[in-house]
């Protein structure tokens, strides 16, 4: 079982047809638009999401995803996406568990590391930046 995170956020996400494959499972490629749903409702949950990364100057690339699948999601299932935030100070990690809503059953795990990059310069940071660092500690802080 990976690590749960100091903060974390949940959505559902129900399969669409679209993706599908010929075996009628979700293909491999789109859970990663999964994580990216259940990344950005966290994002929004900090008070640091995509838009106010760019406002203060900064991209956050994915520089490493790393996926273990276990079962098979079908057209019409209805998963729920855990992101939980396991790192902040250098760099954002993120762990991922995809599970069916009804039964609980896990589907699929994953993590992925982003790292800030100056929208100005394109040079990455050694460290994130104090606003995010801020914004995390503020979230802690109210659950406190």
């Amino acid at each position: 079982m990976r690590s749960r995170g100091a903060l974390h956020a949940e959505t559902e996400v129900v399969v669409p047809f679209f993706d599908v494959d010929s075996a009628d499972m979700v293909w491999h490629g789109h859970y990663v638009k999964y994580f990216e749903v259940a990344r950005c409702v966290l994002l929004d949950r900090v008070g640091y999401n995509y838009e106010r990364m760019k406002e203060t100057g900064y991209v956050w690339p994915v520089i490493d995803l790393q996926v273990r699948y276990a079962r098979a999601a079908h057209f019409g299932q209805r998963l729920s996406v855990r992101a939980d935030l396991v790192e902040w100070r250098n760099r954002l990690k993120i762990h991922y568990l995809v599970s069916d809503a009804q039964s609980g059953e896990r589907m699929t795990r994953a993590s992925t590391v982003q790292v800030a990059v100056g929208l100005a310069d394109g040079v990455m940071q050694l460290a994130s930046p104090q606003i995010l660092i801020d914004a995390v500690e503020r979230q802690l802080s109210a659950l406190a």
